[in-house]
C-alpha cells in the first residue's frame, strides 16, 4: 500500500541515520528530508531509504543532490534557489508484472507510471516504437467528469500535452538498433490542488524506464520552473505561479538538457539562460536502479553493420550529393525516393535504415563544409518574407504571411452569426489557412480537466495538419498530438499580445489549417495570426514574430572546428537531419513562448545561449519584414463582426433583468432582437448585437428597467398599462410601474379614474414616495399647470392620425347638475426625443443626479415612453 503523505513525518538530516534497503522487492526514494514536504515512513526499519538533497539557493544554475547511504557521498557545488524541494519515490509493490513501475509523491500528488515492451520486436524502422499514455483521474482530486460520460474517456488536450511532455527527453536516450514497442502508461492517482502532475509524470517516466529492461542511454528528470519576485522557484505550487513571470517545463539528464518548453511575458534572453535547473538527481536514480532495476536487454540491440554504411555510400554517394542540391522541396523528395528504391533494389530491405542514416550525414557535411544550406543559404539566413492583409472583400479580415515557399493567410469572417477570422500561412511549401471566429462569453472554450476546475478560455487556437499538406495520402480524424501540441505552442504565443477582457469583451477562436508545409508550421502560424488579428482590429500590445531554429552538433566529423553550427529558420529536412528543433516566439524585447527537442545527448549552455541570441535577430527581421506588408492590417473591427456593449448595474437589480426562470431575458433579446445578454453577479452585462439599432434598444431597456427612482423624478410620456377602483397603474420604465392613486390624477374630484383617462393613455408622473417595500407613488396632478382662476389645466397625449397631427378632445365633462360643460382644456403633446449615442435616457429632475453606471445610450421607441430633460439613475 502507498504510503499516505498524511501519515509521514520528516526526519533531521543525518548521513549515518538512513539506510538504503529492499525489502520484499519494494524500494524508496525519499528526496530532501529537510524540507517539509519531505514524507519519510514512520517504520524506518522496514526500508533502508536513499535519500537525496535537493537545495536550491539564490543564484545557483544546477541542482546538487547528496545520495544518502550507509557511507556518505560528497555533495557537488550547491546550486542557488529559494527553497529545499522533495519528493518520494517508490517501487516494488504496485505493477510488479511490469517491466518497469514506480510511484512519486510531491505533498499529496501522487502519479503512478508503468513501462512494458514486446516481446518480439518490430521491424526496423528509422522511428523508436515508443508510446506514451497519461490521463488524469478525476477521483484523484475527489471529482467527477463535467460531462455526461463519467467515466474517463478519449485523451484531453491537456493530457496529450503532458505525453509529449514524457515523449520528446526520453526517445533521445533509446538506443539505436532496439525495436521492440515500449509503452509507458502513466496515471494521476492523487492530487492535491497545489503540486502540478505534469512534471512530476516526466521524472516519473524517467525512472520507472530507468528500473525497466528497456536500454537507454541516460536517466531522465523534469521540473517546472517560475520566476516570483526576481527569484527562480522550481516546482512552485500552483498558488506561487499564480504570480510567476515564467512558467518552464525542462528536462534533462546529470549534464545535459534534453527538452524544454515553457511560456513567458516577454521574458529576456538572458535571464532565461538563468533558469537551468536540470535535476541532477539522475546520479540518485542510479544508485536506485543499481539495486532495485532489471538487466537491461543489451542483446537485443540489433545495429547494420558498419560495412553496410559505406556500401551504400558507394552506390548512392556521389548521387546523393546531386539529390541534395535541389532547392525544392517536391522535386527533391521525389529525387531522394527515386534513389533510395535504387539502394535498396541492390540491398534488400537491409538498406533501409542505413540510407537514411546516409543521406542525414551527407545533408550535415553539404551545410558544414560548403558553408551553404540545400537552398543557398548561410546558416543564419532567413527565407524571403512577404506579406499583405485584407484579401478578401468579405472575410471579417485576412492577411497573406509568405517565408520561402511558406505562406500563412488569415481570414476573418464572413456574414454569419460572429465574426469569423481566417489566416492563411505558406513557407518554403508551407501554407496555413486560419479561420478566426469573434465570439461572446458563450463561444468560450470550457476546460473540464483535473487542474481547471470549470476553467474557460476566452482565446484558444486550434490547428490541423492534414496529410495532403506535404503530398501524402492519409486517414482523416481525431487531432494528434501533434497538431494539437503545435497549436497550444502558437496559442501560447500569441496569448500574451492580447487585450484585457475589460478593453476587448470578445472570445477569440483561431483555426489553422496546414496546407503545405516545409518547416515551422507553428510558427509560420504565429507570424500570420499577429497580422490577421490586427486585420481585424484586435488591439494588440504589439507585434510578435516565431522562427525555428536548428542545429550540428559535431561538426568536426565533417571537416569543421567543432564548434556546434546553428541554423536559423530550418526547412522539413533540416529539421530531420539535424541535432535541435528550437522554436522560439517573442519580439525584440523579450520571449513569449518556446520549445526545445533534442535529438542527441543533450546540449550545453553556451549552445543554448547562441541559438538563443541568433533566434533573436531572426525574430528582429522577420518583424521588419512584417512592418512592409501592403496592404496593411486594416486595425479596425469588421463590420460583420458582432457588437458588443459592457454596461454596470448595481448587483442587486440583475434579478430584475433575468426574471423569473429567465422570461424577463429571454422577452428582451425577443424583442429587441440581439444576440445574446450576459449577466454576472458583480452587475456587469455584456450585450452582444449584429446591428447598432438592437443594441441601442436593448441598452435602453436594461437602463430603464434597473434604474433607481428618486423621489422628485419626473416621466414624461409614459403608459397608463391597467385601471383599479383607487388608483391608476402607471409604467414609467419597462417592466416598472407605479401607483397612481385616483387623488393624485386631478386637481378635481373623481368618482372613477376613467373619468379622466384609460388604458393605453400616456401621461406624465411625478415620483413623490417610495415605500419600504420599492413600491412607487406617483402624482400626475402635482405637474399640470394652474390656469388663472387657479384650476389645474389638464393634458392627456392622444394618438395621431395617419399625416401625424394630433387629435383634441374636450375635457370629461364636471358632475354638476347643471351639466355645463367645464372650459374646454388645451392638449399637449410630448414628443419621444432619441438620445444621442452615449449618453443616458433623458429624466426631468428637480434636482441634479449623476449616473452611476457607464453611460448608456437609448433610441426612441413606439412601445416606450421617453424619458425628457434629465438623466436616468442607473443601480
Amino acid at each position: 500500500m502507498l504510503a499516505n503523505p498524511s501519515s509521514l513525518h520528516t526526519r533531521p538530516y543525518s548521513p549515518h541515520s538512513s539506510h538504503f534497503s529492499l525489502s520484499n522487492n519494494r524500494c524508496k526514494l525519499s528526496l530532501s528530508p529537510n524540507c517539509p514536504r519531505l514524507f519519510s515512513s514512520t517504520n524506518s526499519s522496514k526500508f533502508r531509504s536513499l535519500s537525496l538533497l535537493l537545495s536550491r539557493r539564490k543564484c545557483a544554475r544546477t541542482f546538487t543532490v547528496k545520495a544518502l547511504s550507509t557511507e556518505p557521498e560528497p555533495v557537488d557545488a550547491a546550486p542557488t534557489f529559494s527553497e529545499p524541494v522533495s519528493i518520494l519515490v517508490e517501487t516494488g509493490y504496485m505493477g510488479r508484472q511490469a517491466s518497469g513501475s514506480v510511484t512519486v509523491t510531491d505533498g499529496e500528488t501522487i502519479v503512478y507510471t508503468s513501462v512494458c515492451l514486446a516481446d518480439v520486436p518490430s521491424e526496423p524502422s528509422d522511428f523508436f516504437p515508443l508510446y506514451v499514455n497519461y490521463q488524469e483521474r478525476f477521483s484523484a482530486a475527489g471529482r467527477t467528469s463535467g460531462g455526461f460520460f463519467k467515466r474517463e474517456g478519449r485523451t484531453k488536450d491537456h493530457e496529450v500535452l503532458v505525453c509529449r511532455l514524457i515523449d520528446r527527453p526520453l526517445r533521445p536516450t533509446m538506443l539505436k538498433g532496439f525495436y521492440h514497442e515500449t509503452q509507458i502508461l502513466s496515471w494521476v492517482l492523487s492530487y492535491d490542488g497545489l503540486h502540478s502532475p505534469d512534471a512530476l509524470a516526466i521524472t516519473t517516466a524517467g525512472i520507472a524506464v530507468a528500473l525497466s529492461e528497456v536500454p537507454h542511454s541516460k536517466t531522465i528528470a523534469g521540473v517546472r520552473v517560475g520566476l516570483v519576485g526576481e527569484k527562480f522557484v522550481v516546482n512552485p505550487t500552483t498558488k506561487e505561479m499564480e504570480d510567476s513571470e515564467l512558467d518552464l517545463l525542462l528536462a534533462g539528464s546529470d549534464n545535459a538538457i534534453l527538452m524544454i518548453e515553457g511560456y513567458c511575458n516577454f521574458l529576456s534572453e538572458e535571464k532565461l539562460l538563468q533558469a537551468d535547473a536540470v535535476l541532477a538527481i539522475c546520479h540518485a536514480v542510479e544508485a536506485l536502479v543499481k539495486k532495485c532495476g532489471k538487466p537491461k536487454m543489451l542483446d537485443s540491440v540489433k545495429l547494420p553493420p558498419p560495412e553496410l554504411y559505406k556500401h551504400v555510400e558507394e552506390i548512392a554517394g556521389e548521387e546523393l550529393v546531386q539529390v541534395l542540391q535541389i532547392r525544392n522541396k517536391i522535386p527533391r523528395r521525389k529525387a531522394l525516393s527515386s534513389l533510395e528504391e535504387k539502394v535498396l533494389t541492390i540491398l534488400t530491405e537491409k538498406g533501409y535504415i542505413v540510407f537514411k542514416e546516409v543521406t542525414s550525414k551527407f545533408l550535415r557535411r553539404r551545410i558544414v563544409e560548403g558553408g551553404k544550406r540545400s537552398d543557398g543559404r548561410y546558416a543564419d539566413g532567413i527565407r524571403p518574407i512577404n506579406s499583405t492583409c485584407g484579401l478578401l472583400p468579405r472575410a471579417h479580415g485576412s492577411a497573406l504571411f509568405t517565408r520561402g515557399e511558406t505562406q500563412c493567410v488569415v481570414v476573418r469572417g464572413d456574414n454569419c452569426q460572429h465574426a469569423r477570422l481566417c489566416v492563411l500561412s505558406h513557407e518554403s511549401g508551407h501554407f496555413s489557412l486560419a479561420v478566426v471566429t469573434l465570439g461572446d462569453k458563450q463561444m468560450a472554450q470550457r476546460i473540464d480537466n483535473l487542474v481547471d476546475d470549470d476553467d474557460v478560455k476566452r482565446f484558444y487556437l486550434q490547428y490541423s495538419f492534414p496529410p495532403s499538406c506535404v503530398g501524402e495520402v492519409g486517414r482523416i480524424g481525431a487531432p494528434s498530438r501533434r497538431e494539437i501540441g503545435h497549436g497550444t505552442l502558437a496559442e501560447r504565443a500569441l496569448e500574451p499580445i492580447l487585450p484585457s477582457d475589460d478593453d476587448f469583451p470578445y472570445t477569440v477562436r483561431v483555426e489553422s489549417t496546414i496546407t503545405e508545409s516545409n518547416g515551422s508550421s507553428s510558427m509560420a502560424s504565429v507570424c500570420g495570426g499577429c497580422l490577421a488579428l490586427q486585420d481585424a482590429g484586435v488591439p494588440l500590445k504589439c507585434s510578435i514574430a516565431g522562427i525555428a531554429m536548428g542545429l550540428v552538433l559535431d561538426t568536426e566529423e565533417f571537416g569543421g572546428d567543432g564548434t556546434p553550427l546553428i541554423l536559423s529558420d530550418i526547412t522539413g529536412s533540416e529539421d530531420a537531419s539535424g541535432d535541435m528543433d528550437f522554436k522560439v516566439a517573442g519580439n525584440e524585447d523579450g520571449i513569449t513562448a518556446f520549445q526545445m527537442d533534442i535529438k542527441v545527448g543533450g546540449i550545453t549552455l553556451p549552445v543554448m545561449r547562441k541559438a538563443l541570441q541568433q533566434a533573436k535577430d531572426g525574430r528582429r527581421h522577420i518583424l521588419a519584414e512584417m512592418l512592409k506588408c501592403s496592404p496593411p492590417p486594416s486595425n479596425r473591427l469588421s463590420t460583420y463582426a458582432p457588437l458588443i456593449h459592457i454596461m454596470k448595474v448595481h448587483p442587486e437589480k440583475i434579478n430584475l433583468i433575468i426574471g423569473s426562470g429567465g422570461k424577463k431575458v429571454k422577452g428582451i433579446i425577443e424583442e429587441t432582437g440581439v444576440e445574446a445578454i450576459d449577466t454576472e453577479d458583480d452587475g456587469t452585462v455584456k450585450i452582444t448585437a449584429r446591428d447598432l439599432s438592437s443594441l441601442e434598444k436593448c441598452k435602453a431597456i436594461i437602463s430603464n428597467l434597473t434604474m433607481v427612482p428618486t423621489v422628485g423624478d419626473i416621466y414624461r410620456n409614459c403608459e397608463i398599462k391597467s385601471i383599479a377602483p383607487y388608483g391608476v397603474f402607471v409604467e414609467i420604465a419597462p417592466g416598472r410601474e407605479g401607483l397612481c392613486h385616483i387623488s393624485e390624477l386631478s386637481s378635481n374630484w373623481l368618482a372613477k379614474a376613467e373619468e379622466v383617462v384609460k388604458v393605453g393613455d400616456r401621461v406624465d408622473v411625478k415620483l413623490i414616495e417610495v415605500n419600504d417595500k420599492g413600491q412607487l407613488r406617483l402624482s400626475r396632478k402635482a405637474l399640470l399647470p394652474e390656469t388663472d382662476d387657479g384650476a389645474a389645466e389638464e393634458k392627456i397625449e392622444q394618438p395621431k392620425d395617419k399625416v401625424g397631427t394630433p387629435k383634441f378632445e374636450s375635457s370629461p365633462r364636471s358632475n354638476s347638475p347643471e351639466g355645463t360643460l367645464l372650459p374646454q382644456k388645451k392638449v399637449k403633446v410630448f414628443k419621444r426625443v432619441a438620445s444621442p449615442a452615449k449618453e443616458g435616457p433623458y429624466i426631468n429632475k428637480e434636482r441634479t443626479k449623476k449616473s452611476s453606471s457607464k453611460a448608456v445610450s437609448s433610441i426612441s421607441s413606439k412601445d416606450r415612453g421617453s424619458l425628457v430633460d434629465g438623466e436616468a439613475t442607473i443601480g
